[in-house]
């Protein structure tokens, strides 16, 4: 049994990325095979596939979440829009001197009012007179994770992006699926790669800790996803192929992990709260690519259920000794679940 604790570990500041590097497909890429930590650039995931294993990848856009604005008191306050519930109400985070009533006026941007509404747990409801989307594209501020230091530029807007995003709704990026240029994924295809999308839409909590040591008394953040039934037709054709299905992102898995829990996977849009500890037997995901994640994260408890918990603590050793960059916009691993048979 694990506890919190067994998650923490120490990450000089200096390891964090600010900033993402001037070409996506050039960072880093740490191979754990089995126990072996093999030391790569991204660009060489493309010879550790193989023609018909599958790629599926989160084609969530990062929408412009970030506001400010002031009460019709004339108190200051900063909106994160959580999620979008219909074109005219959004769930969102509102930081305030004092909570702003059910009624009340907030102008964001100096642009539009958005009229507060009932309270859903920490969020508050906003009721905006026009599309929601078109007024967060049009005035919002992209939200970059709490631990880079700088404002989001016109930089970022581009590189916070995937290069296959389509469907706007996220709070935060897929972060994995930033290593991917067009050429790479040319490449990729030209292999025999096969792609296939989700869309899970990820939320504010993905950066926030675990808090209680026992880890069975946290209270999981949901998150909303679909799934295709194009596919789960390709997941089920590079299963019977003998294939690897390969997410792209810690939240492609919660997705297909998500929509699997019956047994078999099942395509459609559903809330997840899936909390994926070491122990956890993985049904339909048999490698991952994913980033590095912040101590006594979900994040971090996932990728230790899906290649062991000694395995990752070396491999986060081994990735902190060589100077590997963390997080958003740092560097990449490529890991194996320890389930999966070895492959002809």
């Amino acid at each position: 049994m694990y506890s919190l604790s067994d998650f923490d570990f120490d990450l000089p500041p200096e390891n964090i990325a600010q900033l993402p590097l001037p070409q996506r497909s050039a960072s880093r890429l740490l191979h754990l095979d089995g126990e072996a930590l093999i030391d790569r650039s991204f660009a060489d995931i493309v010879g550790q596939l193989q023609a018909g294993d599958l790629l599926v990848m989160n084609d969530t856009r990062v929408l412009k979440a970030r506001f400010f604005g002031v009460k019709e008191s004339g108190g200051k306050i900063e909106a994160l829009v959580e999620r979008v519930l219909d074109h005219r109400t959004v769930l969102a985070q509102v930081r305030a001197s004092k909570s702003p009533p059910p009624g009340c006026k907030i102008r964001l941007a100096d642009a539009f009012d958005v009229t507060v509404g009932v309270r859903a747990g920490e969020f508050f409801t906003l009721h905006f007179d026009a599309d929601v989307f078109e007024l967060i594209e049009a005035h919002g501020r992209l939200p970059l994770p709490p631990y880079i230091e700088h404002a989001a530029d016109a930089f970022d807007e581009t590189r916070y992006q995937t290069v296959f995003n389509k469907v706007p709704g996220a709070v935060a990026a897929p972060t994995a699926g930033l290593h991917f240029d067009q050429d790479l994924l040319d490449q990729l295809k030209a292999k025999g790669v096969n792609f296939a999308y989700v869309t899970l839409h990820v939320g504010a909590g993905t950066f926030q800790p675990v808090r209680t040591e026992v880890l069975a008394e946290h209270k999981m953040h949901t998150e909303w996803y679909t799934l295709p039934q194009e596919t789960v037709d390709a997941v089920r054709a590079a299963q019977a192929a003998g294939r690897d299905v390969v997410a792209v992102g810690t939240t492609s898995l919660r997705a297909l992990e998500s929509a699997s829990q019956s047994g078999a996977l099942l395509a459609g849009s559903a809330d997840t709260a899936l909390f994926i500890t070491p122990g956890y037997q993985f049904k339909t995901v048999t490698r991952l690519i994913t980033n590095f994640h912040l101590p006594k994260s979900t994040l971090l408890m996932l990728v230790s259920a899906f290649a062991g918990y000694a395995p990752i603590r070396a491999a986060y050793a081994h990735a902190i000794a060589q100077n590997y960059r963390f997080f958003s916009y740092g560097d990449a691993m490529l890991l194996t679940t320890q389930a999966r048979a070895p492959r002809a």
